[in-house]
């Protein structure tokens, strides 16, 4: 038996799910014609930042090495304990992680869909206390939180072309150092949003160009019960789920590869999420 989602707007379109799934009310009027539109605000006055081919990229200075190890600290002694307290974080499938470690020695693409302001938080815990990279959109590096992002391991993606060459290198040097990546391939967060937005393509085309495993993780959402009803004004309390890697074949072509390796995190993150009728395709590009 299934439950029907599609009263809940445009965006839910023949939304259905298992009968033991919990999906929150809508927090916002999300579009159901553009699922890459982009709700999150920018806190703070923007600065004014080019995302060219003079911005660093990766910061490799002593000071930021400080910094960044200070700030993940912090977010191990306190933000780790706070998101299992104020959203009941729940871990499932994290077995998965120990029993790949020999795949994932020379590094792995976790990818996740993006829903709560502390899904990185989440990611981050699910992955052991390892410290990822995160590509992402540039223009929230001008806002209040841009040095904080930057710290934690965010990564601007150019806005001029003449950006890329020196983005390029960055990655290049992450993969030599076999570092962790993560990106969030719906590519902006939607707060609290069941469904499973479409995927980007470059983020499968990264994953094939440096033959990275790709690690699909799921969150999902439970009602706010017991004691945390005391606080979270509501707000649901998350799970979220580890799938099984998934490996490029890097000697098919690339186009066809990387289409398959988005499909099928993509129907993997359906799975453990219990979407039996989903509103959007896995891509549309």
């Amino acid at each position: 038996m299934v439950k029907d989602y599609s009263s809940y707007g445009p965006a839910y379109r023949n939304f259905k799910v298992r009968e033991d799934v919990y999906v929150p009310e809508p927090v916002a009027d999300f579009s159901g014609d553009n699922p890459f539109t982009r709700m999150a605000p920018i806190r703070g006055t923007l600065k004014d930042i080019t995302f060219d081919g003079t911005y660093t990229y990766l910061d490799k200075s002593l000071k930021f090495k400080i910094v960044r190890g200070a700030i993940y600290l912090a977010a191990c002694l306190v933000a780790f304990p706070l998101n299992r307290i104020r959203f009941g974080l729940k871990i499932e499938g994290r077995d998965k992680i120990r029993r790949n470690r020999k795949l994932f020695a020379d590094g792995v693409m976790t990818v996740c869909n993006h829903v709560h302001r502390w899904d990185m938080i989440c990611v981050m815990q699910a992955m052991r206390f390892r410290k990822p990279w995160i590509p992402m959109y540039a223009q929230p590096f001008r806002g209040k939180d841009g040095f904080i992002m930057k710290a934690v391991g965010d990564i601007a993606i150019p806005e001029e072309r003449s950006g890329f060459r020196e983005f390029d290198k960055a990655l290049d040097e992450l993969h030599e150092r076999r570092q962790w990546l993560h990106i969030f391939p719906e590519s902006c967060s939607w707060k609290f949003y069941a469904p499973l937005r479409p995927f980007k393509m470059g983020t499968f085309n990264m994953a094939y160009r440096y033959s990275l495993p790709v690690l699909p993780l799921m969150i999902t959402f439970r009602p706010r019960t017991g004691w945390r009803k005391l606080f979270g004004k509501g707000e649901p309390l998350v799970t979220i789920h580890v799938g099984d890697p998934i490996v490029p074949d890097t000697t098919a072509p690339r186009k066809d590869e990387t289409a398959r390796i988005r499909d099928l995190a993509h129907k993997n993150m359906l799975d453990m999420a219990g979407i039996v009728s989903n509103p959007w395709p896995s891509g549309l590009e």
